[in-house]
């Protein structure tokens, strides 16, 4: 058996991750999650660590319920990435100016658009989904619609902690880019008032960890959770997909004689809800930094900004829901990151990269992840590498 089975209350704990490397408190959280009295399956992802309620790295099934803080507050944060027609020899030998291009067209960090993007104006994107998507936006809770001029501008924009844009080359020196945000502040707050309403409900109450608190089918809490939770998701799918509109738009611009071509994109959500069927059963399934990996699907697991990332496709394992992890997974805090690292060892560590080398993101340095290639080893029945990626250009917020 390629995972260790756990014992956990009303079902095992599926860990592709050794179990003796996972801190006292994602393991504690782990065993909280398999006490709920509506879970079906828990798989852990090798990426696993700490998180709000639930681990990061972990991939909950239930019935007839779904956890807000198994998802997460990013909702639908994921990846995207498009291989071009672009090789190592179009690029030229100073690559700031591409990054300084990218960062101009694209917010990062708390930034967002002066005016709202016009995807009218984006090369082929289409306008149809965008107009019936801000129409719905009417239908979500009260508590967060004053924030509809700032949800407007921030769609297109990157954020900041682990979200990031990246230019990058695979084993056959081809181009690709690569980016990872999610719902930004919308989604935030929508996932914040959503996980509060939930601590209030009565079946909650007598939970191990009120930050477990679930809804349950067949209730009006579920049905708004629902309407909120896959319009966020939708909100995070757009978000990345204007952000690759606007990518493409500068590097046609900036390597014009090439005639780029781009091949379709591909692209993962790593904190959602999926409605799914195992063993006849349907199922709500929560993947927080954790990616679907049915059979034949693509996906992309990212290492830190300065190893490289791995596209993929799934091999369909039942076992752990179909899933993979979502990246390398943090080591170590961010603030025990910044205490521990200078300048100096985010410069040696991306060193061949360029990007930001300030204290500003020294908590985001390579050290503070968990070595992607170990990572993937853990994973191989669930998922097989179709590139593997390093990047030479990473925006960061």
């Amino acid at each position: 058996m390629p995972y260790t089975e756990l014992p956990g209350a009303r079902v095992p704990i599926r860990m592709w991750a050794d179990p003796a490397s996972v801190e006292d408190g994602a393991m504690q959280q782990l065993r909280n999650v398999a006490t709920l009295p509506w879970i079906e399956g828990l798989a852990v992802m090798p990426d696993v660590h700490y998180g709000k309620g639930a681990t990061v790295g972990s991939v909950i099934a239930m019935r007839g319920a779904v956890c807000p803080a198994a998802v997460g507050v990013d909702i639908g944060c994921g990846m995207s990435a498009v291989k071009t027609s672009l090789t190592a020899n179009d690029l030229p030998g100073d690559l700031s100016h591409l990054r300084s291009r990218i960062e101009r067209a694209i917010p990062v960090g708390f930034a967002m658009h002066d005016e709202a993007v016009d995807p009218s104006r984006l090369h082929g994107f289409p306008t149809a989904p965008w107009d019936d998507f801000w129409r719905r936006f009417d239908g979500i809770a009260e508590a967060v619609k004053f924030r509809r001029d700032r949800a407007l501008k921030q769609m297109g924009s990157l954020g900041g902690g682990n979200h990031f844009w990246e230019f990058c080359l695979d084993s056959d020196n081809s181009v690709w880019v690569m980016l990872h945000s999610g719902s930004r502040n919308i989604g935030k707050e929508l996932a914040e008032y959503h996980i509060e309403q939930a601590r209030k409900l009565p079946h909650n109450q007598g939970l191990v960890d009120r930050d477990l608190a679930v809804f349950v089918a067949d209730t009006p809490q579920m049905a708004a959770y629902r309407n909120d939770l896959f319009w966020a998701q939708e909100y995070a799918r757009l978000n990345r997909e204007i952000m690759m509109a606007l990518s493409l738009d500068v590097i046609r611009r900036e390597f014009r004689k090439a005639k780029v071509t781009f091949e379709p994109v591909i692209s993962c959500h790593h904190n959602y809800v999926a409605e799914e069927t195992y063993e006849g059963m349907d199922l709500l399934v929560t993947r927080k930094g954790a990616i679907r990996a049915g059979g034949g699907e693509y996906g992309i697991i990212p290492g830190s900004m300065g190893t490289g990332s791995y596209i993929v496709r799934g091999l369909g394992n039942a076992a752990s829901f179909n899933s993979a992890s979502h990246g390398a997974g943090r080591r170590m805090s961010r603030n025990q990151a910044k205490k521990r690292f200078t300048e100096r060892d985010l410069a040696e560590q991306t060193q061949g990269v360029e990007c930001r080398k300030d204290r500003g993101v020294v908590d985001e340095i390579p050290a503070a992840y968990k070595p992607i290639e170990q990572v993937m080893d853990q994973q191989r029945d669930l998922v097989e590498v179709v590139a593997k990626l390093k990047q030479i250009v990473c925006v960061k917020g």
